[in-house]
């Protein structure tokens, strides 16, 4: 069991900070130059990693009209054939080693979801230094197996996956001798209902598989990113775009540029927050404590009073005796003349 992955120079697991994947997708619209603008402004927005999608409509289906080619009733695409919807979506083959080039030259991690073998081939070639392999694709066995066997980290989106389904994949991948996988807590829907996300299976993951685990996401907003970090997410993957009204197949739950800072600095505050379990109070407390309650003279007593509710009481600040010896006090006669307002102290009481 691998609690951590390294991919590049990042180690990703317990003990490091997130790992913010941004997600292109279909986001290209078919444009070389806006899919290298996609990838500066997630080096912009603080991703550690852009992501891409290799396959060719032809690697992913075939072009038939029969009812289980066709996109599901209710979704974005519905009314379209799988077939037309992967040749809009698809990245041409030929813009990978640009894109990789143009990533590494800025200083941003590039790697990609490869969906048949010769997509395999194509990211070997250009050296990539991880496989995602996306939440449908958890059912090809033979394509994790392929990717498993580069020794390079794989990580698994579950969002179709059964508990059996995920440990079949990564068994796979321990069976060729790579355990340096995580797992994605994922639901294939367009855009995510929050009712249907169930973070906390996140931690659970994590503990039956012994595995680095974090989130693709595809809900709206960035609540769901910075909760799933709180439970112990290592990875979050989340669509970007130029703009939600340039369209595409999936500008419509894809994060703006703007909106996808937000959520690093969210995230990384996040796990800032988090910290430790301390009981060891900061500096700022230290000093806080001045302040708290402690225990005043609020009459004027003349030497030979008694202590009473009246001119003896627990306020602020924190100059005087702590509050749980009130009662011990009550009762007892005043040694000297004491001004009202004075912290109270052991010597102002007859022995």
């Amino acid at each position: 069991m691998n609690k951590t992955i390294s991919i590049g120079n990042r180690t990703i697991g317990e003990g490091h900070t997130a790992y913010i994947i941004a997600e292109m997708s279909a986001n290209h619209l078919q444009d070389y130059e806006r899919a290298k603008r996609i990838i500066l402004a997630a080096k912009e927005a603080g991703a550690d990693a852009v992501k891409l999608q290799s396959y060719r409509p032809d690697t992913i289906t075939i072009d038939c009209r029969g009812e289980e080619f066709m996109a599901t009733k209710g979704s974005l695409w519905e009314g379209r054939n799988l077939y037309q919807l992967y040749e809009e979506a698809y990245m041409p083959w030929d813009w990978h080693e640009g894109l990789f080039e143009y990533s590494r030259e800025i200083g941003i991690e590039i790697f990609s979801s490869p969906f048949d073998f010769s997509a395999v081939d194509l990211l070997e070639e250009l050296n990539a230094p991880a496989y995602k392999i996306a939440s449908y694709e958890i059912l090809d066995i033979p394509l994790i197996r392929k990717c498993a066997k580069t020794g390079k980290p794989i990580i698994l989106s579950t969002g179709i996956a059964t508990l059996a389904d995920i440990e079949r994949a990564i068994d796979t991948c321990r069976s060729e001798g790579n355990d340096q996988v995580a797992i994605l807590k994922c639901v294939s829907q367009y855009p995510t209902p929050y009712a249907d996300l169930n973070l906390r299976t996140v931690p659970h993951m994590a503990e039956t598989f012994g595995c680095v685990t974090g989130l693709s996401d595809h809900s709206m907003g960035s609540a769901v990113d910075v909760a799933a970090v709180s439970l112990g997410a290592h990875i979050i993957e989340k669509h970007m775009t130029l703009s939600r009204a340039d369209g595409g197949a999936d500008g419509a739950f894809s994060m703006e540029p703007e909106e996808f800072a937000a959520m690093v600095t969210d995230v990384h505050n996040i796990e800032q927050a988090l910290g430790k379990v301390t009981y060891e109070l900061t500096a700022a407390q230290k000093r806080g404590r001045k302040n708290a309650r402690s225990l005043y003279v609020v009459e004027d007593i003349k030497a030979g009073d008694a202590f009473t509710e009246k001119n003896l009481r627990s306020i602020r600040p924190g100059k005087g005796l702590h509050t749980w010896h009130y009662e011990e006090i009550l009762g007892k006669k005043a040694a000297v003349d004491i001004r009202r307002g004075t912290a109270m102290r052991w010597e102002f009481i007859e022995r």
